[in-house]
């Protein structure tokens, strides 16, 4: 474990120190964890979506949040400075995922943790939950999160934000890659980043080869299981504009999950925590005092 002070934020903005760690993940694979506030706060464990890293957080680790919570953030599997291996079966197998999440959990004892997972991230909250249980889970907040993936969900959950852009994606040529993923990074907000986000965001993106954003697309996902037997309470924080994850998305996880409660962003995209960041972070902060007390 390291400990930094750093301008680690998406406006370069300082703050608290930062403490580093590596965790051996599921199958050894080594993962980069960062976290900030108080060591003995409630905790709250931030998992990101396709293509991105730990900076996507970086409104909330800056924010008063770290003034009460204990905050944790990785780099997914093939993500940021997390050990990237090329191969699909790193990356297919739902139990890798869970393993991951469950290791973290350990390595770091972050007993009743609200999980936050935007986008993709819905997906590994789904598979820790399958492999693991809930017995370690104190609430759960899906962030544009998507629980199911394949064909039937193409078009139907999963909309042109994504689909439009994902073939160049994981195209086997760079300029057809960065052409693609500034397209996708641009679709994400209702209205557009300022331009140092931006710039965070497509270059924590192109960190991440087209071979692993193909495998992490590759799987079949049905997270439909897990939530109609989830028994603390998940918030579904998703924008009404949004066209990555569709609010058809949020819709089906509100019918599907007995404890889930939504929290509607009108005029908000896939990225409700950098659009809409001090209400998302207000919500956070009330959800995880309300399961911690």
């Amino acid at each position: 474990m390291t400990a930094i002070t750093q301008p680690a934020s998406l406006e370069q903005k300082p703050i608290g120190p930062t403490k580093i760690h590596t965790v051996q993940g599921g199958g050894g694979l080594r993962l980069h964890v960062r976290e900030w506030g108080r060591a003995d706060g409630p905790p709250i464990l931030f998992l990101h979506g396709l293509s991105q890293s730990h900076l996507c957080w970086a409104k909330q680790y800056q924010s008063a949040l770290a003034d009460e919570f204990r905050l944790v953030a990785c780099d997914l599997r093939g993500h940021g400075m997390s050990e990237a291996p090329l191969e699909p079966d790193h990356y297919t197998d739902g139990e890798l995922w869970a393993d991951d999440v469950a290791a973290i959990i350990e390595h770091l004892r972050l007993d009743r943790a609200v999980l936050v997972g935007w986008s993709y991230g819905g997906f590994i909250i789904c598979d820790y939950l399958r492999a693991h249980g809930q017995h370690r889970v104190a609430a759960i907040d899906f962030v544009g999160g998507a629980v199911n993936l394949g064909g039937k969900a193409f078009g139907t959950l999963i909309g042109p934000g994504f689909l439009d852009h994902f073939a160049d994606a994981i195209a086997d040529d760079l300029p057809t890659n960065i052409r693609a993923m500034r397209a996708l990074v641009k679709a994400w907000p209702a209205k557009p980043f300022p331009p140092d986000d931006l710039e965070t965001l497509l270059c924590s993106s192109m960190t991440v080869p087209a071979r692993i954003r193909a495998n992490l697309a590759a799987r079949e996902i049905d997270g439909d299981d897990v939530l109609r037997t989830l028994e603390v309470p998940l918030l579904v924080a998703h924008g009404r504009a949004d066209t990555v994850v569709l609010p058809a998305m949020a819709e089906h996880v509100l019918a599907v999950c007995p404890t889930a409660e939504p929290s509607w962003y009108e005029g908000v995209g896939h990225t409700p925590h950098l659009e809409e960041p001090e209400r998302f972070n207000r919500e956070l902060a009330a959800l995880t005092r309300r399961v911690s007390a």
